[in-house]
């Protein structure tokens, strides 16, 4: 797993790689057709966002927000923190423009906003794609 951490940052990413297709229930949210690939959750946290990081990692726990329900079957392959800036709507906007994601899940961590979704997914191939260009 790569991790680039600070933990003044406020604002993180996981990346999560989800071996194949499986059919989820997120909580109140609903139940979704998660299809096999490359996943980034955008979450902040204004205090101790290393222990939230840690909590991301535990696969057993009580599920609190969305990406607990998600984290079961996933891998999580990669964690950036980041500073506030604009805050983690427009982090996770920018985020998909640049890898070129899609928000598959409505509403997926943003139940406390009004921004489409926190959840990017990059598709099926991203991380063989990632590997060929880094070598």
């Amino acid at each position: 797993m790569i991790e680039k951490i600070n933990d003044m940052h406020v604002l993180y990413s996981v990346e999560l790689q989800l071996d194949r297709d499986q059919i989820i229930t997120v909580g109140k949210l609903g139940t979704f057709h998660f299809q096999r690939g490359t996943y980034i959750y955008i979450g902040s946290a204004k205090r101790a966002i290393i222990s939230r990081l840690n909590r991301h990692k535990k696969v057993d726990k009580v599920k609190r927000w969305h990406i607990d329900y998600l984290r079961p079957f996933c891998e999580i392959t990669k964690i950036i923190t980041y500073e506030l800036g604009d805050g983690e709507c427009s982090l996770a906007e920018k985020l998909r423009k640049t890898k070129e994601g899609t928000l598959p899940i409505p509403g997926f961590g943003a139940s406390d906003c009004k921004c489409r979704s926190h959840l990017i997914y990059l598709g099926a191939h991203h991380s063989k794609k990632e590997q060929s260009q880094s070598s």
